[in-house]
């Protein structure tokens, strides 16, 4: 039992079961004992690998699209360029390297941001960026940033925020919950609060017993928040992540180790933990604030900013070897078997503000 779990099961004994959301906050994010608070999980040596650690072109593509969006917005300066949930500060690092040999101007006159709520991560993405053609100030949340048109990048950001569980029962949907068994263990249970049906998915009305849907309120909050600021001070935001283009009924949440999949309930605070964002929600919530947003495949829209011609710069001169390792690289971002299809784009913006690939279609 890892110490978090003890703590956990203390806390059930005492209060009674928590909702599914409630457990996997305090598995990521409780300040002794959570995964980011306690653990280094990027790169090889940790649970998993990001697009920017697979490849500089990532971030490199990243990058040309803000710029062509500052540039399409009639180049506003001051402009904040930010990044939230930044990880190890692989994809600054890249951002500012390409927008430096864009734009010398544009480098030495715009504002650079960290949006990380982590001290541990935030003191890595500092030495990451401590050679980099300019230097970010760190927030902690975006409430903070300076107020001017606001280039906003999230990859993987979503999948970590809580989402809330309901399983389909005999007396209609209800909240999953973490509770004990008869010898003190962690397992789930259907709880006593009932569901709004029109508050889930269409296919929800035929999901059978034991069936599992997810909403996840928290990261449409977040979403709500980024707009509101796109909107009243102008800007885009570019999103990257794993999920879905439509919501439908189904269990997404997940527990990865060492780069392999465990039972979400077998060690509190060791494993990362994550689930599919609903990519149509986000796009909701910045609507509702009256911006234009726009959805892709993670793999249509680094091909559509040239992700193979770059690969074909970068390797025109070099050895066979330089070319079999970016077109592997090139497969793992954007091939349909690898993130190509899973990872989903979302792309939002002032009304009436088109940028490659996405445009206006009314």
């Amino acid at each position: 039992m890892t110490r978090l779990e003890r703590r956990i099961v203390e806390l059930i004994a005492a209060l009674g079961p928590i909702p599914v959301s409630e457990y996997m906050a305090l598995c990521l994010f409780d300040p002794r004992d959570g995964y980011y608070t306690t653990r280094e999980p990027f790169g090889a040596q940790g649970d998993f690998i990001t697009a920017p650690e697979i490849s500089q072109m990532f971030g490199e593509l990243i990058a040309v699209w803000l710029y062509e969006a500052w540039r399409t917005l009639g180049k506003p300066m001051p402009v904040t360029v930010a990044e939230i949930g930044p990880g190890r500060g692989t994809l600054m690092k890249d951002m500012l390297r390409t927008l430096a040999r864009l734009d010398q101007a544009f480098i030495s006159q715009a504002n650079f941001a960290m949006v990380e709520t982590s001290p541990r991560l935030a003191d890595i993405q500092k030495k990451t960026l401590a050679q980099a053609p300019a230097t970010p100030h760190w927030h902690e949340t975006i409430d903070t940033l300076p107020r001017a048109p606001l280039l906003i990048v999230g990859n993987e950001l979503f999948d970590a925020i809580p989402t809330r569980q309901f399983v389909r029962t005999e007396k209609g949907w209800r909240e999953r919950m973490v509770g004990l068994d008869d010898d003190d263990r962690l397992r789930f249970f259907a709880g006593a609060a009932s569901l709004d049906p029109s508050l889930l998915p269409a296919d929800a009305e035929d999901a059978p017993q034991g069936a599992i849907a997810e909403l996840s309120p928290a990261r449409s909050a977040l979403m709500t928040g980024i707009a509101e600021r796109i909107a009243g001070d102008g800007g885009a935001g570019l999103f990257i992540d794993y999920g879905y283009l439509r919501p439908g009924v189904g269990d997404t949440l997940q527990a990865l180790r060492r780069h392999r999949h465990e039972d979400v309930l077998a060690s509190p605070g060791e494993a990362d933990f994550t689930s599919h964002v609903d990519f149509a929600a986000l796009a909701e919530a910045a609507r509702a604030q009256g911006l234009d947003a726009h959805t892709a495949t993670q793999g249509s829209f680094l091909l559509d900013l040239g992700l193979l011609e770059r690969a074909g710069q970068l390797g025109a001169r070099g050895p066979e070897a330089l070319r079999e390792k970016l077109s592997g690289e090139v497969e793992r971002l954007a091939g349909p078997q690898a993130m190509g299809e899973l990872f989903k784009v979302l792309a939002v913006m002032s009304a009436g503000v088109s940028v490659a690939p996405f445009y206006r279609t009314d």
